[in-house]
């Protein structure tokens, strides 16, 4: 080992740590401190703590006194919060690090006493990168927006049931109404609920657009719905209103967390913004709409210090093919597993903007050709990500849309002109060439 080699190793090297193998309801602890008379050796100590309160405290006031500097711990569940959370409210620096990149090398007893000295010496020498953690608020803001999500689409599955016991009945509502929920679709099933079975009076509902369907809703309405579909149906439309009433309930909560997250601090020294201005200017990109524009914001956090760059935002969410190298040879590996919110979020962005004729919807467009939906959503994607972390790190700068074109001026005239040319000769074409007027 080199003298450079040597002095890296040494200033990476962190001299007072303590690892946790985290379970249910106890935790092995593993502190590894320098020797009291030899510099080239360090003394271990192994014990287990109980995963309560108290004895987590006890923990934290225990390695303070030893003058430990960091703790770090596998993101078990969620069986690694009390503590993360109560250890860094005593001061100590935690770090919440994966769980694939700790993993113990082959061939070694799988113990959890083992487990946390492995783990506190990848620690000592540096070997490890911590995860992102948000500040609580914006936990406070996830755990709310995840909520949400959950809930809308257990009244997606609860509506899918109505059509199915519909279908069971012989009505074909949704061959005909888009949403069968929706005003006269909603009426339409109430009154099957109270008893009315005449499909033309049930057809008579129809208001807005589905007047000028009454007669395929006539047919569409004929069927044996009995009161054993009533009581079902009656039973799923409460649990989808009661629901609907949670969604609302929840969406207010989301606003008033939005409006007192903490406003960040600008690299520029600039304006800082307050989270409904950053839901505002999230929501001028295409394909983001406010409740998606809420769970970003939940999921990245109003600071974007924390990725130094949008290549590292892109790399944190899996929006980035992995570069595998072997033989010399340079392959595209798989993104890989990220955060499923931000995945959902993002893909739904993406795929509200590949539809639109904007600069992401071309580059969709462009790509879509000859790599696939799949890659070009995730190449849409990746584009999202680096948008949101400019205007996110620096919120004095609206979004600017490059316009569907974007990618045609970017070609030389003469060259496009010339290959154009090159190919109609090919097909057996005779080409002269004017100016225009």
């Amino acid at each position: 080992m080199t003298d450079t080699e040597t002095s890296e190793h040494s200033a990476e090297l962190v001299e007072r740590v303590a690892a946790i193998d985290i379970a249910k309801a106890s935790g092995m602890v593993c502190m590894r401190l320098p020797h009291h008379s030899r510099s080239d050796r360090r003394t271990q100590e192994v014990w287990n703590v109980p995963a309560s309160t108290i004895g987590i405290l006890e923990l934290g006031d225990r390695l303070v006194c030893q003058g430990v500097t960091r703790v770090v711990m596998e993101a078990t569940g969620a069986y690694w919060r009390p503590f993360f959370f109560l250890l860094e409210a005593r001061g100590l620096e935690c770090w919440l690090v994966n769980a694939r990149e700790v993993k113990n090398v082959p061939g070694r007893p799988k113990t959890d006493k083992l487990d946390a000295v492995w783990l506190a010496k990848l620690t000592e020498r540096g070997m490890l990168r911590p995860s992102f953690v948000p500040p609580k608020p914006v936990r406070q803001l996830r755990d709310l927006t995840r909520m949400r999500a959950v809930l809308i689409r257990e009244r997606s599955r609860h509506k899918q049931r109505v059509e199915k016991i519909l279908e069971d009945a012989h009505i074909k509502l949704s061959s005909v109404a888009t949403d069968i929920f929706g005003v006269s679709g909603r009426s339409m099933i109430e009154a099957l609920i109270a008893g009315e079975r005449d499909p033309r009076a049930l057809a008579d509902m129809a208001r807005g657009c589905m007047v000028v369907k009454k007669a395929a809703l006539t047919e569409a309405l004929t069927g044996h719905f009995e009161d054993h579909h009533a009581f079902l149906c009656r039973t799923l439309l409460d649990t989808i209103d009661h629901l609907s009433g949670q969604i609302d309930a929840m969406t207010a909560r989301i606003t008033r967390a939005v409006e007192e997250l903490p406003c960040p601090e600008t690299s520029g020294g600039g304006r800082s913004v307050s989270g409904p201005g950053l839901v505002a200017k999230l929501v001028t990109i295409p394909g983001v709409g406010e409740r998606t524009a809420q769970m970003l914001l939940a999921e990245l956090g109003p600071d974007m210090t924390v990725f130094p760059s949008a290549d590292h935002l892109v790399s944190w969410a899996k929006f980035a093919p992995r570069t595998v190298q072997s033989g010399g040879k340079n392959t595209a590996g798989p993104t890989g597993k990220g955060n499923p919110w931000i995945k959902g979020a993002i893909g739904e962005a993406a795929l509200s903007a590949s539809r639109s004729n904007t600069f992401l919807g071309a580059r969709y467009k462009r790509i879509v050709k000859h790599r696939g939906r799949k890659r070009a959503l995730v190449a849409v994607g990746h584009s999202l990500l680096v948008i949101i972390w400019h205007l996110l790190n620096d919120p004095e700068i609206p979004y600017t849309d490059l316009g569907f074109d974007h990618h045609q001026h970017l070609v030389d005239p003469t060259r496009r002109t010339r290959d154009l040319v090159r190919q109609l000769k090919a097909l057996g074409h005779d080409v002269t060439l004017s100016p225009a007027a």
